[in-house]
């Protein structure tokens, strides 16, 4: 995950400990305060159903040298790609406060798979209507992440339906991310 805002699991583990896995970041932070430089935070892929597991820059270093892998290189491809999605984003009144990138190696090759930069696994906020020290009216799935906190949802790896009001809500909040990022409308 990289991040440019502390917000999220980020900003709980923070809340707790001072840092955001393993980065130690000031004193004071507000929730969904912009951080002095962006940050690199590994998870694990976890298993289906389950959480992603946030691990230090250590931890990713050591396991990805037992398969092979390049850790630096792909912190610096990751943060290079964010940095050109923040300014892309800004450029469109848009704040990209985090998003997580699903690295592996192909032939030797760095490759970033599944989705990228989506609404499912980004962050966005409208910039005008961004306040710091308080949840942002997010233009993502955080929408559904709050529903689920308002039914206590457990994340034991079973599903729960969700109200036709929260999938049309959600709905929504993509379409109007996807016409400001791309000018255009999607196709449905």
């Amino acid at each position: 995950v990289c991040r440019a805002y502390i917000t999220g699991s980020g900003f709980k583990d923070y809340q707790k400990t001072g840092a955001v896995c393993g980065n130690k970041l000031k004193e004071g932070l507000r929730n969904c305060e912009k951080l002095p430089e962006f940050i690199f935070t590994p998870a694990t892929k976890a298993a289906y159903g389950d959480h992603d597991e946030n691990i230090t820059e250590s931890e990713a270093d050591e396991r990805m040298k037992k398969l092979g892998f390049d850790f630096k290189n792909m912190k610096d491809a990751a943060l290079k790609l964010f940095a050109e999605a923040v300014a892309y984003a800004e450029a469109n009144g848009i704040i990209l406060a985090d998003t997580k990138f699903e690295m592996g190696m192909l032939d030797g090759v760095l490759i970033v798979g599944d989705e990228v930069l989506t609404p499912d696994s980004s962050r966005y906020w409208d910039k005008k209507k961004y306040i710091v020290g308080q949840q942002q009216d997010s233009l993502d799935k955080q929408y559904v992440r709050d529903y689920l906190t308002s039914i206590n949802f457990n994340r034991d790896g079973g599903g729960v339906p969700l109200p036709q009001e929260v999938c049309k809500k959600t709905m929504e909040k993509y379409i109007a991310i996807f016409k400001i990022l791309t000018k255009k409308d999607p196709i449905l």
